[in-house]
């Protein structure tokens, strides 16, 4: 869990981990320099259970290196990551764990509900198919960061680090790539907050991110058009029911 200026949300994330019926899990929480009494929370929380360790970053790093750092720190064979506003079902880890092993899947999604900036459910939710594959994904990414457990020697070798583009989803398109099984539980074990941001504001700049996203991995100026008039009409499409939402700060991902 990379966190920064997070009091408002930080605690509520922690207790759904710490609500989890799957008992084999540490939670490695990285606060980025945060302003506000992040630190404060989680330390609250470290000194009453031993399973949730707290790293703070000497300097802003930004969300992809700080995750990075909880990815060097972890020592189980599988990870799973949760911003810090958003919020697991009890059951998430376990259902999930057992999934793989049926699936024999390197990486397992969940589909998600969602609720707004106070906390309270909206009536929607996302749900995912059964199997990403490669070609599906270059059009629409439907697989949220924080519902997803994969392999830790997986996430590692293909970890990226740039905070300019969108870093879960150009790691998502090269493990589909490279061939590892990607399966989807379509149940809402995720609780995803829309938090009051710039709607414009951020569709601008997530469809600048999503275009950096593609040519980082090396589509050429024509390719990422084409897959931009995807991610354009497809993102319309998956969130025509939040419209009436204010604002977001992650769902214009596409």
């Amino acid at each position: 869990m990379a966190a920064y200026n997070a009091e408002n949300t930080i605690r509520k994330a922690i207790e759904s981990v710490l609500s989890q019926t799957y008992p084999n899990w540490e939670l490695i929480v990285v606060n980025d320099c945060s302003t506000d009494m992040t630190q404060t929370a989680v330390s609250e929380i470290v000194k009453k259970d031993p399973r949730v360790k707290l790293i703070s970053n000497e300097t802003n790093l930004g969300v992809s290196l700080t995750r990075k750092k909880a990815l060097d720190a972890a020592t189980g064979d599988w990870i799973a990551v949760l911003d810090s506003d958003d919020m697991w079902e009890p059951g998430k880890l376990e259902k999930q764990m057992a999934f793989a092993e049926k699936t024999e899947a390197d990486l397992v999604f969940t589909g998600s509900s969602f609720i707004d900036n106070d906390g309270n459910p909206i009536d929607w939710q996302l749900h995912v198919p059964s199997e990403m594959k490669y070609h599906r994904l270059l059009k629409q990414n439907l697989i949220s960061n924080s519902s997803v457990l994969v392999k830790k020697d997986l996430y590692s070798r293909f970890y990226v680090t740039w905070n300019d583009v969108y870093s879960d989803f150009a790691m998502w398109i090269n493990i589909t790539k490279a061939g590892c099984k990607v399966c989807g539980l379509d149940e809402p074990l995720l609780i995803y907050r829309v938090t009051n941001a710039s709607r414009s504001r951020n569709k601008v700049k997530s469809a600048l991110r999503t275009w950096k996203t593609y040519r980082y991995i090396g589509f050429n100026l024509f390719e990422t058009l084409y897959f931009m008039c995807w991610y354009a009409v497809n993102g319309l499409l998956k969130y025509r029911h939040l419209n009436k939402i204010s604002g977001t700060r992650k769902l214009d991902r596409g």
